[in-house]
């Protein structure tokens, strides 16, 4: 299949407008000398070791091209295939040393940006092991040291770097959220307190800028599921709050470390035993994984744990309880940095199973399920990616097509922005949920005076 990509990168004939590619691409025609020395820079120089390891390895098989849903749902093209995005883009680079013109570098920023979610799925199917997101995410980095990135992306970035959180909430926005949340949830339970600035609690609680901004109910849900269970918990009041991370997905690596030891501090500073997430797969990538390995750290100063795991040790311990089932048909969608990632699979199914009634697995399912293909970034690469996206997942649409389920649950937030335009797109009818929307549905609550 990749006989006629040996020869050269193929012609990039699937280009998109977008303001940041652009302008970036204008000032770099203006010192075009910058690209040689980033590139050195980043394989050189950062890639180190690991990088020519993968590149040296790599025989071409193109056994890697059936892990990625943007292969299939573009009819099997080996241009969308992870080892064809390579060759047009770091290969490339290397090949020449750096010594290519503004509008390539544009064109390497457009397929490793938006056509790349950084699922890793392709890992599984190389002979070798090699690391395709990680090849894909040393060109973000080259891209972003040449100023050539998406402008939806850049600009959440920069948010993150104004604000401590990627959504420009306020400081006095947030306490706010919190304090509306707890007092809705005190209409259900007139003793709930959501506590902020506890010290020395059991667990700090952290969220993503999405839920203060948009979907502030899951919060309530937290504090009802840490309330009922009998949990000595609290939530920063400070900047630190957001763990999420586009710096991550940008190449940003200067801004991603800048961000998690202010996560890792706060917490410290709040002297909690641990840190609980909520249900983010990027967020819990870069916290748990990659951001604090770019400060220097084997493993995270504070232990963390995904809200999948959290659940499941709730349930495990008899502090969660089931007071009835949810009935209607669900299927569970895997995301990528929680399954592939960190192995929350079986855990998340024995949650699913215990409060639901009737679960349809999606095929193929686990650490092989196939990406909802807004992660990586690439849902923050913004409206002019959005067909982008939506058109490199059509077998996603199939997968959950097949199952027949009225609700997929998508413990992930990038999950549920990705999944919910595909499903708009392909008329499935289906409606999406987090995990604690079904626990809080469903689960037993002493205190409540609705019981």
């Amino acid at each position: 299949m990749l006989n006629k990509m040996d020869d050269k990168a193929p012609a990039f004939d699937r280009f998109v407008t977008d303001a940041g590619l652009d302008a970036g691409v204008a000032k770099l025609k203006e010192n075009p000398e910058k690209i040689q020395k980033a590139v050195n820079q980043v394989i050189n120089g950062e890639g180190g070791a690991r990088l020519k390891g993968y590149v040296e390895t790599c025989v071409r098989c193109g056994l890697c091209s059936e892990a990625c849903h943007y292969f299939h749902s573009h009819d099997r093209d080996p241009q969308y295939s992870p080892v064809g995005k390579v060759k047009q883009t770091l290969w490339e680079l290397i090949r020449k040393k750096g010594d290519v013109s503004p509008e390539f570098i544009r064109n390497c920023a457009q397929i490793a940006y938006t056509e790349c979610n950084l699922c890793k799925r392709c890992v599984m199917y190389c002979p070798f092991g090699i690391d395709t997101a990680y090849l894909m995410t040393n060109v973000r980095r080259i891209c972003h040291l040449l100023g050539v990135t998406p402008q939806y992306l850049q600009d959440t970035a920069h948010s993150h770097a104004a604000t401590s959180n990627q959504m420009w909430v306020k400081e006095d926005e947030w306490i706010d959220s919190l304090q509306w949340q707890e007092d809705e949830g005190r209409d259900e339970i007139p003793n709930l307190r959501i506590p902020l600035e506890k010290e020395g609690a059991d667990v700090m609680y952290s969220v993503i800028g999405p839920e203060p901004k948009f979907r502030t109910q899951l919060i309530l849900q937290a504090g009802v599921l840490m309330h009922e269970c009998g949990i000595n918990w609290t939530m920063p009041a400070t900047p630190g709050w957001d763990n999420s991370d586009m710096a991550m997905y940008s190449g940003d690596s200067e801004l991603m470390g800048r961000l998690k030891r202010q996560h890792f501090e706060t917490a410290n500073r709040l002297k909690v035993k641990r840190i609980v997430m909520g249900e983010c797969g990027h967020a819990f990538r870069s916290v748990y994984d990659v951001g604090n390995r770019w400060l220097g750290w084997q493993k995270p100063p504070i232990p963390i744990v995904h809200a999948i795991q959290f659940y499941w040790e709730l349930l495990r311990d008899g502090k969660l309880k089931v007071a009835k089932k949810f009935d209607k048909p669900v299927t569970i969608h895997d995301p990528c940095n929680i399954v592939r990632g960190m192995g929350l699979h079986e855990k998340l199914r024995e949650v699913a199973h215990a409060f639901c009634s009737d679960v349809t697995e999606m095929h193929p399912n686990r650490e092989h399920n196939y990406c909802c293909c807004a992660g990586g970034g690439v849902i923050n690469c913004g409206p002019p990616f959005r067909n982008t996206r939506v058109e490199g997942n059509r077998i996603k649409a199939e997968q959950l097509q097949e199952t027949g389920a009225e609700v997929c649950l998508a413990p992930c937030h990038n999950c549920h922005g990705g999944l919910e335009d595909i499903i708009h797109k392909n008329h499935l009818g289906m409606e999406l949920k987090f995990l604690i929307d079904i626990i809080y549905e469903c689960m037993e609550k002493p205190d409540s005076i609705e019981e």
